[in-house]
């Protein structure tokens, strides 16, 4: 049990961490899906993105974090 209670106050300070980092983000006037990086096609009334900068970022972010997550519940 000590264990589960463990990884639910490590994960609550990781998402209170990344809440932050967005909040911050936007203040800063730094927008995720607007990184160089990410297409932006529009025809007309129809717009497209993929997000292949931000998709990268988040996934060396996530890469870190898990691996400092499974670190500690060694």
């Amino acid at each position: 049990m000590m264990q589960l209670a463990r990884i639910l106050v490590i994960l609550g300070i990781v998402l209170l961490v990344a809440g932050g980092v967005v909040y911050i983000s936007a203040r800063l006037g730094l927008n995720f899906g607007r990184l160089p990086g990410d297409i932006r096609l529009t025809n007309g009334n129809t717009t497209c993105v993929i997000a292949l900068g931000t998709s990268i970022l988040l996934s060396i972010i996530l890469t870190i974090v898990l691996n400092i997550f499974a670190r500690l519940m060694k």
